[in-house]
Parts: C-alpha cells; sequence; structure tokens
C-alpha cells in the first residue's frame, strides 16, 4: 500500500466513523444531526471529487470530465464552511447572505464551461487560472473570519477551553491551503484542504458534542432543583405544620402567628430554589435551615439543634444543609430521648468545612448506597457539591451511634471565578 493510497484511505475511514458516531449520539438534536450528516456526505463527495480529477490530471490529452470536477471542488467547499457556521449557532439571516455569496461563487466557476473568466484547462492538460480564480479563496476566508469571530463571541457560554476546537480549525485550514499552493499539480490524490475540512468535522463534531452535553448537564441539573425542592416540601410536612399551628392557635396565638411567618417564609425560600442556578451565602441556606429547625422542635420537644459557626463567607447550593439537617432529624434524633444535631463551619486553609452531626441511630453508608428510595437528599447534596462547587462530601456513620455529614468545599473566590468562566 503507497503514501498515496494511505492519503485516500485515512480520511474515508474518519468520516465512516465520524458519520456513525454521530447517527447514534444521543445528546445531538435531529436537525444538527442532518447538518452533520451532511457535512460527512459532503466531505466524502469532495474526496471522490479530489481522486478523480487527480486521475484526470495525470492523463494526456485534455480529459473533458476534468473541469466539471474541478467545478464541484470549487462550489462544495464554502457550502462546508457554512454548514459549520451553523453548527456554531450563526443567525439565519446571516445565513441567507452566505447561501447567496456561496451560489455567486458556484456561478463563477460554472463559468469556465463557456469562457476563461474563472479557469481553464488547456489541450495538454494545464490548468489556468482567470481574473475571478481566487473567487473560492475569498468566499472560504470570509466563511473563516466569521467562524473566528463567532467562536470569540461563544466563549463566555461554551467555556474557554471550548474556544480552541474552532480556532485550531481556522488555522488548520489556513494552514492547509498555504501548503497546497506549494505542491504542484497532479503530485498528490487529495489536497490537504480537503483533509483539514475533513478533520475539522470531526472537531466541529467534539464541538457540538460538548455543546449539547453541557446543556443536557444544565436540564438534569433543573430537573434535580425541582426533585430536590419536592423531596423538602413532603405532603406529611405541610400537614404536620399546619396541624401544629392550628393547635397552637389554642394554646399560645403570638408563637403561632410567629410559626405561621416562619412557614410562610420556609416554603417561599424553597419556591425561589428553583430558579436559583447559582451559589449563596451561607448565611442565606443557615437562615432556611434554622426556619425548619425551629418548626420541627414543636412539634418534637426532644430535639435541640445547635450551631457552632465560625465560617461565613463560603457560597454554596440553595438547599443544602438544611436536607442534611431534615435528614439527621427525620431518620437519626427524632426517636431519641434527647436527640441533638449540631451544625458546625469551619475554615481550614484554601477549603470550607461544614459539618452537620447528630447522636441519632445511625446507619451502614455502605449498605445505604445500594438503596434508592432512601437518604435521597445525602445523595442530591453530594452531586451539587461536585458540580457546582467542586467539593466533596464525606459521610462517617454507625449503627447506634449517630452519622456525621462534613461537606468539603474549596475557597470561594477561586470557585466564584470558575462559575464565570463558565
Amino acid at each position: 500500500m503507497n503514501i498515496n493510497t494511505l492519503a485516500v484511505l485515512a480520511p474515508l475511514l474518519l468520516l465512516a466513523g465520524l458519520g456513525f458516531t454521530v447517527w447514534i449520539d444521543p445528546y445531538i438534536g435531529r436537525e444538527r444531526r442532518r447538518v452533520m450528516l451532511l457535512i460527512v456526505a459532503l466531505c466524502l463527495s469532495l474526496i471522490a471529487q479530489n481522486v478523480l480529477e487527480y486521475r484526470c490530471a495525470i492523463t494526456q490529452p485534455r480529459v473533458p470530465e476534468r473541469t466539471l470536477l474541478a467545478i464541484y471542488g470549487y462550489s462544495v467547499r464554502p457550502v462546508i464552511l457554512i454548514l459549520f457556521l451553523y453548527i456554531v449557532k450563526e443567525k439565519k439571516e446571516k445565513l441567507r447572505l452566505w447561501w447567496v455569496l456561496a451560489a455567486i461563487n458556484a456561478v463563477v466557476y460554472l463559468s469556465a464551461l463557456f469562457c476563461p473568466i474563472s479557469f481553464w484547462i488547456d489541450e495538454w492538460n494545464f490548468y489556468h487560472g482567470g481574473p475571478l480564480a481566487s473567487s473560492c479563496v475569498l468566499c472560504s476566508a470570509s466563511l473563516l473570519a466569521v467562524l473566528f469571530l463567532n467562536a470569540i463571541r461563544g466563549r463566555r457560554e461554551n467555556g474557554k477551553w471550548s474556544l480552541w476546537i474552532p480556532v485550531f480549525v481556522f488555522f488548520m485550514i489556513v494552514a492547509s491551503v498555504c501548503l497546497d499552493y506549494q505542491v504542484k499539480e497532479g503530485q498528490l490524490p487529495i489536497s490537504f484542504l480537503t483533509i483539514a475540512i475533513t478533520v475539522g468535522s470531526v472537531f466541529y463534531y467534539i464541538w457540538l458534542h460538548l455543546q449539547f452535553v453541557r446543556e443536557h448537564e444544565r436540564d438534569l441539573m433543573a430537573a434535580q432543583r425541582i426533585q430536590i425542592m419536592v423531596t423538602q416540601i413532603q405532603p406529611h410536612f405541610l400537614f404536620n405544620a399546619l396541624n401544629t399551628i392550628r393547635a397552637l392557635y389554642a394554646k399560645d396565638p403570638p408563637l403561632a402567628d410567629r410559626t405561621l411567618e416562619d412557614f410562610s417564609t420556609y416554603l417561599r425560600q424553597n419556591l425561589e430554589s428553583l430558579s436559583q442556578v447559582g451559589l449563596i451565602p451561607i448565611t442565606k441556606e443557615l437562615e432556611h435551615t434554622r426556619l425548619y429547625a425551629e418548626i420541627e422542635s414543636l412539634r418534637f420537644p426532644n430535639i435541640r439543634v445547635e450551631y457552632r459557626i465560625e465560617d461565613e463567607s463560603v457560597a454554596i447550593p440553595a438547599l443544602t444543609i438544611q436536607p442534611l439537617v431534615e435528614n439527621a432529624i427525620r431518620h437519626g434524633v427524632r426517636g431519641r430521648k434527647e436527640g441533638v444535631v449540631t451544625v458546625s463551619t469551619a475554615r481550614e486553609g484554601a477549603v470550607h468545612r461544614i459539618t452537620v452531626e447528630d447522636n441519632g441511630a445511625g446507619f451502614d453508608p455502605k449498605a445505604e448506597e445500594l438503596s434508592e428510595e432512601t437518604h435521597v437528599g445525602l445523595r442530591n447534596v453530594r452531586d451539587r457539591i461536585e458540580q457546582m462547587c467542586g467539593g466533596t462530601m464525606v459521610v462517617n456513620s454507625e449503627p447506634g451511634k449517630g452519622t456525621r455529614v462534613t461537606l468539603m468545599i474549596p475557597d470561594s473566590e477561586r470557585e466564584g471565578k470558575k462559575e464565570q468562566e463558565k
């Protein structure tokens, strides 16, 4: 197998793998999947055009089909770049302008069938450029510039690292054009530009896949916030709290009024958590936790929630500490004669440590990991701490001796910069 065969076979295999991957990718929407598959088909046709034109170029005398093949190659390259623009979400109004430009470019090269304004091939089968021979280069250069600008504009939305994918494709295509000008006619069966566009298609698929994965993660986080709210506002808690307030009005109306106000504030804060995408100050979360604990302590006088707050400079996801306290009360200390739940915060170097500890029944952490029904709150808190803060959660528990849940969160200023970059 010679080098020319490898030069053709490698991009063909690459495109075949890309087409199959795009077809089975669950993250890509139907419309963009069609665009990617169209790009793959056009790249395959461009490789075929390159190989056929190469064979025509090394034969003498002139082969008439070579003119048609050249026209196709010059016309289809800008089309592929326009499809790249579609992937990076260029506005449809601007895309129409580029389609018009691509059509004009195609007409310019179609004129080679009637006059030498774009190019002609002499009787000895040598290629000659006409006055408008650079039409494809100018059209493609304009499209590459727009792709580059789109990548820069989207760096905040897509993340700074994803910026490098379209930037790399831009410089790769520019370098391939320069290399093609150094190659003599009929030397290679496939141009450097065709190879660059093929590889660029793969990179743009990766870029597209990353965008859809990011959007999917956002959807999951939104669904998770809803699930968290539902788990925190359990029907039995609502009914029990309302019954407690009703009973208080017969015994202590002022306390009942304060409890009703606390309860309404608690519900409002739970609802606000649905729209809370970023992090909140820990003081706000502690306030929400106190409201819940005070309402529960009216129903269970044997339970006491203590606070040892030494660090208030950390930002955390909404509904982080409160679910841990609720979990400690419901599954730990509610059956104790004297149940104590301790919430403590401290800063240790560049790490903020948040601990919720109880003297309750305890459990086997390894066994609970196998359960899909028990301690949902713990799993939700762990996932959001990892995803939104880059932190970790450690659960230490032993049956009969209580449970300690520790959240370790990196420095808040560093995490704030990460959130801005995202």
